[in-house]
């Protein structure tokens, strides 16, 4: 079956540079190449979605600029229904300023501009989109309170929810207890409770009411938390040369395949081979498989 999703969420142009290494603090070094890409985590899980087959609406705001032009007209390319991705006069589409190593590895700063201007009455505005949905996923690069109102149509349309808390801030235990699947890498786990540990971010976040969390390892793959006990499930070996949408593409997948049915396991497995692939290409958006590549890929696994 078809899955119905809707991501409330963060249209962004990634500014991205290639760099033998990180700059230290203070340093000026020489770049490579520079490219322009579609990005915003919101944009990118959505489209990690359409690819994968799903029917996709994205509630979201761009400036009124070349940059929120051309934003969404790339979403609708893939199929996403923009509808509720509006115009901002006052506030400039958001950019990410990116750097890549020689290893893959990335820094990013965001300047969010229009994203930060996504309220809670446009998500009630917009609140056709939960009733047409089985799934609902959101990050935190819109408004903490716009998280919240989202989050709270979700429940009460009784969609899934998932958030990835990106970039991490603290959250309360009644946010926390209204979401389905909670996705953080072991970073964001941390920051999201202020804990020095994993470990003692996962008693936390349990505590808190998380009835799923899926921690996203990188390398290392996915640990699946619950009250029930824990798995980790491997990463597919492959060789990065950009991390840039590898959670995002983790996120997309996963959610198509709950809205199609899958168990968490089967979920995860469908996001991990997404994330295997966009990690071997360049760019966010364009880093992120169509499902018939993933078939391809998971046809090779041993």
């Amino acid at each position: 079956m078809q899955g119905k999703l809707l991501v409330v969420g963060s249209l962004n142009m990634d500014l991205v540079v290639n760099v033998a290494r990180h700059p230290q603090i203070g340093e000026t070094i020489l770049g490579g190449k520079f490219t322009t890409f579609p990005g915003g985590k919101g944009a990118n899980q959505a489209v990690a979605a359409a690819r994968m087959g799903a029917a996709v609406t994205m509630i979201g705001r761009v400036g009124q600029d070349g940059f929120g032009d051309e934003l969404r007209a790339r979403a609708a390319e893939d199929g996403i229904n923009i509808q509720y991705v509006t115009v901002d006069k006052n506030e400039a589409t958001g950019i990410a300023l990116i750097t890549v190593d020689a290893l893959g590895q990335n820094t990013i700063v965001v300047a969010s501009g229009a994203n930060l201007a996504l309220t809670p009455q446009d998500l009630i505005t917009a609140k056709a989109a939960f009733a047409n949905a089985d799934v609902m996923i959101t990050q935190l690069e819109s408004p903490l309170e716009t998280v919240s109102e989202a989050v709270s149509l979700a429940a009460q349309h009784k969609l899934k929810i998932v958030l990835n808390p990106a970039p991490a801030q603290r959250l309360d235990a009644k946010l926390l207890s209204m979401i389905d699947y909670f996705i953080p890498n072991e970073r964001e786990a941390m920051q999201v409770v202020g804990a020095e540990t994993l470990e003692s971010a996962i008693d936390q976040l349990l505590a808190m009411g998380v009835k799923n969390l899926i921690i996203t390892l990188g390398e290392k793959g996915v640990l699946v938390v619950t009250a029930d006990g824990r798995r980790q499930i491997p990463a597919y070996p492959v060789i990065a040369i950009d991390t840039v949408a590898a959670g995002d593409a983790f996120v997309g997948a996963f959610a198509t395949g709950l809205a199609e049915g899958m168990s968490v396991e089967q979920s995860v497995q469908l996001g991990n081979a997404a994330a295997a692939i966009s990690v071997t290409r360049y760019g966010a958006q364009p880093s992120l498989p169509m499902r018939k590549e993933i078939k391809e890929f998971l046809g090779g696994q041993k």
